[in-house]
């Protein structure tokens, strides 16, 4: 059986942001000294780091507004007062997220395939994306 906390799934909304709620267990989980040791080289990288672009905030300032809050409401309400982007804006994200690796990304797509392999799922046809392979390696799909 495996210890590991795994963080709410990629496509998981909060405050119209997709991505915000595992960002936010993360860093909990990691503040609590139980995020698993192959979710810490990347976090505030990879897709915390595409979520953090796109909010305009620092991961300094996550980790701080997390550490400083009990609630994910308290986030989100930090999120009301501290960042401006409109439905038009998160949407966007969203399709970025959910569409990785790009097609035209030979890179993505090679990094892509090692995943699947290394955690034995490149079998797995019905895995497109990123957030799919995710969704699978932590047993969701």
């Amino acid at each position: 059986m495996s210890n590991i906390i795994y963080p709410r799934s990629c496509r998981e909304t909060m405050d119209g942001w997709i991505h915000l709620p595992r960002y936010i267990d993360k860093i909990r989980l990691h503040l609590a000294g139980k995020l698993a040791s192959d979710y810490q080289a990347n976090l505030g990288k990879g897709f915390d780091g595409s979520w953090l672009k796109a909010a305009g905030v620092t991961h300094e300032q996550m980790v701080e507004v997390v550490k400083s809050s009990v609630t994910d409401g308290e986030v989100c309400d930090w999120m009301h007062q501290h960042v401006k982007k409109t439905p038009a804006e998160k949407a966007a994200h969203a399709q970025e997220q959910l569409s990785r690796p790009k097609a035209d990304d030979p890179a993505g797509q090679e990094r892509f395939k090692t995943r699947l392999a290394e955690s034995g799922l490149a079998h797995r046809a019905d895995l497109k994306t990123f957030v799919d392979y995710i969704d699978a390696d932590e047993k969701r799909a």
